[in-house]
């Protein structure tokens, strides 16, 4: 029984990317999330992983991070759980892994398909926006090296939020930042990644003289 529900969920991952291509925009993402939650009671993180495939790591830190922001984030413990979530991811970025590895009890957790729905709907006019605007602009700032700087400072911004999550929308700030890097990275947009990189600046400032 356990095999045949893992073959399950593979081959879910796998129709939400058949192509086994890298997402190229947000509606990208959105759309691979939708498909999966259409097809199951509940979405596995591994699901996830397998959608958006092992060629962009701008996936793994925009999705936890954008959810954050929906009113999934509003449910006590989920924004410091997907804060978790983006240093697990961000610590294999900043160490050059091309495959992205996650404890066999994570892979197995998710949201109910109904939330992530509702989370999509939610972030879809978000996404229509940033796609029109933001494209392949200096990518050179999106390279190795570049993600790997982002991905240290991800982790340093999730790990503001558990400290934050006790203040209204306090842990959205760091959350947008990371949102910003994972949307560079997806798009190749250098000029966003500056964006993200000044955002993390403010987010940690905010974030001290918050606990503080």
């Amino acid at each position: 029984m356990v095999r045949m529900n893992t073959v399950a969920q593979a081959s879910r991952a796998r129709s939400a990317g058949a192509s086994n291509d890298a997402p190229a925009s947000l509606a990208d993402i959105l759309d691979r999330l939708e498909q999966l939650a259409g097809e199951g009671r509940r979405v596995r993180v591994g699901e996830m992983m397998e959608a958006f495939g092992h060629r962009s790591y701008g996936p793994f830190l925009v999705v936890p991070a954008l959810l954050e922001l929906t009113p999934l984030g509003a449910v006590p413990g989920v924004p410091t759980a997907l804060a978790a979530l983006i240093i697990l991811f961000a610590a294999q970025i900043a160490l050059g892994r091309q495959q992205m590895w996650l404890p066999r009890f994570v892979r197995e957790r998710g949201p109910a398909s109904e939330k992530l729905e509702a989370s999509v709907e939610k972030l879809r006019p978000w996404a229509r926006r940033i796609d029109a605007v933001f494209h392949r602009r200096l990518s050179v700032l999106t390279r190795s090296a570049f993600a790997r700087v982002a991905a240290v400072l991800s982790i340093g911004l999730a790990l503001t939020v558990p400290a934050l999550e006790i203040f209204p929308f306090a842990s959205s700030v760091p959350m947008v930042a990371i949102a910003l890097f994972g949307v560079a990275l997806t798009v190749r947009d250098g000029a966003l990644m500056i964006g993200g990189a000044l955002a993390a600046v403010a987010g940690l400032a905010l974030a001290i003289g918050i606990v503080r």
